[in-house]
């Protein structure tokens, strides 16, 4: 499970290191793609596998499953961990997220996010707002 959230750099190639917690959990193959709110997803394979199942039994015939194949399928790529904890994330992959120098690394349950500074500190503030909390969770009944 991936929870937490962590600042790193990309260096001058795009890498970045995933926190020692997050590598511990990710033992094994990882895709990333782009994510559903101006960041990115990288997924452990079986959480990705589970994705892609679920996806492709979607009916083709659906316009909305179709768009959600594209969203999620024509930006992943499979990544690995170089001997430093680091990952390559493509340059279309940093330009979707608007990825520069700082970026936040959040741990969301079975996949971990990935934001540029920017649009995490928008997303956390709006994550502080109780009562609009209240009034979009209530019927998630957690």
């Amino acid at each position: 499970m991936f929870l937490g959230q962590y600042k790193h750099n990309l260096d001058s190639k795009g890498r970045v290191i995933i926190p020692a917690r997050f590598r511990a959990v990710l033992n094994e193959e990882a895709y990333i793609t782009q994510g559903f709110d101006n960041n990115l997803r990288l997924l452990p394979e079986t959480a990705f596998q589970t994705i892609y199942q679920r996806v492709t039994a979607m009916s083709s015939t659906d316009p909305t499953a179709r768009r959600l194949r594209r969203l999620i399928f024509s930006s992943a790529q499979k990544v690995d961990l170089d001997g430093n904890g680091r990952i390559l994330i493509p340059q279309y992959l940093r330009d979707v997220a608007a990825l520069d120098d700082e970026v936040i690394i959040v741990g969301v349950g079975e996949a971990i996010e990935i934001w540029s500074l920017q649009a995490w500190e928008e997303e956390n503030t709006s994550l502080q707002d109780a009562e609009a909390n209240a009034e979009s969770f209530a019927a998630l009944d957690v």
